[in-house]
């Protein structure tokens, strides 16, 4: 209750701000009671934020988002990551980091021309929008467990409780699922109050969070994430605060550092998660164009482009003349902001409940129909500022015309930047208009916009402001270019590269290298000084390393005998047996890699999870400087078992089984499911099949993370498929056992995939530069602010 009092307090001391900065522009002499009502809402959602971390380490369960989200077994590393475990606490630590950036913006801006006024006002409209969104009528991590009536399992129940006779009328039996139940309402707590007990203790251990978040990566992930959401704040709230005051000069002095610094921290999230589901999903990758990934993407790509157009207004710009694209630049500004909420609200409200499994969510519920309202306020706020402004907005420099000019390069590139976001965002959102598109999709547009994208990097920075000498230009990139094709081509052949596609990527990558290492050692010393050149470098290292890992890739399922050696891709495979770890709830598998002289021990991790009653499965990965070995486990028959072939089928691809065909169509979520996972209730996940034997087709569901019905026979085969498990990317995998397959396995088999990754490294190591390049720049542009000053 203490936390709800708080974050209601914060929302109307927000309103309060909001009404003095108003009157504050309507030229009253309220600017310090406008910044009294900032302080005192910043100070109730830092007071909340600490209530929320408190109740979190002293486990109060009786708080819903608390039982749902931790348990008193997890570290205090993890602990604390349960403080964003969810949507109530997610909302919370982005109107947290919102806050805390909005003092910064306010004591920045207080010292320009009363240019806080006009910032303040939007800011606040964002302040109060995520407040409205984890207000206790809404979304309130503060609720209790009773607000709305729920089912418990009695294993979080204190037991003693549980003996009471006035509890046997809130108990429950699921005899299919052979587990008991206490209804958790008003009611229950009213009636232990009313027989003189405590309800302190009645919840004595919370659910604790899911096990593949239950890592190193994901304590840090979501941080980095939520503070480029709060980030892109201060976009939308300059470019309106530029329109309110008609003002674009002192816009594009604070605006760039702060877009630059969005980039940084939205890049930082996109590649710890990709760094965690590399280590920890195994299924080899980094990247599966789910639209949980894409929310942080498009953004960041918006929030790029947006970096390169400002930096031609800033550089167009006269005494008597507006720079270029000021239109553009804040259309780009406001939809870095647009496209976090606008793909917040896609991946919460249900709306792509098909296409990714990790969106369950009810599109009909209040709470979304309030994030789409200001969704759509924020989206039109801008056109109506450019429409009152238009008159202003026409005294600008045109852009420059000449194709050999800077501007038209940084131009160009911005717009091809743009086309991929908008690619990503159309595919992202194709659910809501009843289809769906192809993983390769993605690949296939990005891929071909890269032909164009890549080169300009490089191209461009041979080009002036305005106008280009063609001899001159020419000169410069015939000799770039040339060392640029021996070096790619020496690429491409020993990588063995046939497709033309990614051959031209490859040498258009190496080429924006070879220019950017050219102006870095020709023009300027100072490091600091080519942040931007730094993070080209980054940005084609990482184009390399994830062409090359992806096309040189090996992997293959394999079968290891206990103490019996298997030959894979050169590499000698040796099962050697399994230990318990984590105290006795999972087991290591030793598995001893054998590549000539130099021999390597891999632990891959299975383990049955209380959490979700589920094989879990933890790949292990030795990192070399050349690829990285990855094994991934899959099953394991001990000793006895009999033997059983396991097969991945995926979405819309046929499978050959004998003379049959097996397709996987799509996954099949109840309508329910929001509700349920809600409640953190078990709901089961479907999965549309179709056999066709002998040409006749029969179609049925299947359940894909439960016991059962997960199987299903091909009589014409004799073969029974049973599901073990699931991939978000839209994968199945099945254990395969033949009916009249009498043998007994007689040894224990580990059955792995094994892959090898080569130059996969190239890809961290382009994304670090990037970073890197991005700290240079922010650095640099601080420095020309207070040179400006």
């Amino acid at each position: 209750m203490l936390g709800n009092i708080f974050l209601v307090a914060a929302l109307l001391f927000a309103l309060y701000s909001l009404l003095m900065y108003y009157r504050v522009y309507k030229g009253f002499a309220t600017i310090g009671k406008a910044r009294i009502g900032y302080h005192l809402t910043t100070i109730s959602v830092l007071v909340a934020s600490f209530l929320l971390l408190l109740f979190i380490l002293q486990h109060q369960y009786q708080y819903k988002y608390i039982f749902e989200y931790s348990s008193s077994e997890l570290s205090t590393g993890l602990l604390i990551s349960s403080f964003f475990g969810g949507q109530e606490g997610s909302f919370l630590l982005w109107l947290l980091f919102t806050m805390l950036i909005g003092l910064v913006v306010m004591n920045q801006v207080s010292e320009e021309k009363n240019f806080e006024t006009h910032v303040m006002m939007p800011y606040l409209l964002v302040v109060i929008f995520l407040l409205v969104m984890v207000n206790p009528l809404l979304k309130s991590p503060f609720n209790y467990l009773w607000t709305d009536p729920t089912f418990v399992d009695t294993k979080f129940i204190n037991q003693n409780i549980l003996g009471y006779s006035f509890m046997q009328n809130f108990i429950f039996q699921d005899k299919d699922a052979g587990k008991t139940f206490v209804k958790i309402s008003e009611e229950l707590i009213n009636t232990i109050k009313a027989n003189g007990y405590s309800i302190d203790n009645l919840i004595i251990q919370g659910k604790g969070l899911n096990p593949l978040l239950q890592n190193f990566w994901m304590q840090i992930h979501p941080p980095f994430l939520f503070l480029g959401f709060a980030l892109a704040s201060t976009q939308f709230a300059f470019a309106i605060a530029a329109l309110i005051k008609n003002e674009y000069r002192v816009w594009i002095k604070l605006n760039l550092v702060w877009a630059l610094a969005t980039a940084l921290a939205l890049l930082l999230g996109i590649m710890i998660g990709g760094y965690w589901a590399y280590g920890v999903l195994g299924w080899g990758g980094y990247w599966a164009w789910d639209p949980v990934e894409n929310s942080s993407l498009i953004p960041w790509i918006f929030s790029i482009a947006l970096i390169h157009t400002l930096i031609i207004q800033k550089y167009s710009q006269t005494k008597h003349k507006l720079g270029s694209l000021i239109r553009t630049n804040l259309i780009l500004s406001v939809f870095t902001f647009v496209l976090v909420v606008y793909s917040t609200f896609l991946t919460r409200s249900g709306l792509l409940s098909e296409a990714s499994v990790h969106s369950f969510s009810d599109s009909g519920s209040f709470v979304y129909s309030v994030l789409l309202i200001f969704l759509i306020g924020f989206s039109l706020s801008v056109f109506a500022g450019i429409y009152m402004r238009r008159k202003t907005l026409n005294n600008q420099h045109e852009l420059s015309q000449n194709i050999f000019s800077r501007d038209m390069g940084l131009f160009y590139g911005s717009m091809l930047l743009i086309g991929s976001a908008v690619a990503i965002l159309v595919g992202t959102s194709a659910p809501i208009f009843g289809s769906s598109v192809d993983l390769s999709f993605y690949n296939r547009v990005n891929s071909l916009l890269a032909i164009f994208m890549v080169p300009l990097i490089g191209v461009t920075l041979y080009f002036y402001w305005q106008n280009t000498c063609v001899k001159e230009f020419i000169k410069n990139i015939t000799i770039t270019g040339v060392a640029a094709l021996i070096a790619s081509v020496i690429l491409i052949f020993f990588a063995g590269i046939s497709d033309i596609l990614y051959s031209l990527i490859l040498f258009e990558s190496v080429f924006t290298i070879v220019v950017n290492l050219v102006f870095i050692f020709k023009f300027n010393k100072n490091l600091i000084l080519m942040g931007g050149h730094i993070a080209h470098i980054g940005f084609a290292l990482f184009l390399i390393g994830a062409i090359l890992s992806g096309l040189l890739s090996l992997s293959e399922t394999v079968d290891l005998p206990i103490n019996k050696s298997q030959i894979v891709f050169n590499k000698k495979l040796t099962y050697l047996g399994n230990e318990p770890v984590d105290n006795g709830k999972k087991y290591a598998f030793t598995v001893k890699v054998e590549d000539g002289n130099n021999i390597s021990t891999l632990k891959p991790v299975m383990y049955m999870s209380e959490y979700n009653n589920s094989l879990m499965r933890e790949p292990d990965i030795l990192i070399t400087a050349a690829r990285d070995l990855y094994i991934s486990p899959l099953s394991f028959t001990d000793a006895g078992d009999a033997g059983i072939k396991e097969i991945t089928l995926k979405k819309g691809e046929p499978y050959k089984a004998g003379n049959s065909e097996i397709l996987f169509e799509k996954f099949d979520l109840p309508k329910d499911a929001m509700d349920k996972m809600m409640n953190k209730e078990p709901f089961d996940i479907g999965a549309k099949m179709k056999v066709t034997s002998n040409g006749i087709s029969k179609s049925f569901d299947i359940i894909v993370n439960n016991q059962s019905p997960n199987s299903f026979q091909i009589k014409e085969e004799e073969l029974n498929f049973t599901a073990k498990s699931f991939d978000v990317s839209g994968t199945i995998k099945f254990d395969v056992t033949d009916l009249n397959n009498k043998e007994v396995v007689k040894a224990e088999i580990l059955s792995v995939e094994y892959r090898e990754k080569p130059l996969i490294n190239l890809v961290w190591a382009g994304v670090l530069l990037m970073v890197v390049g991005f700290v240079f720049m922010i650095i640099k542009r601080l420095g020309e602010s207070k040179s400006m000053e």
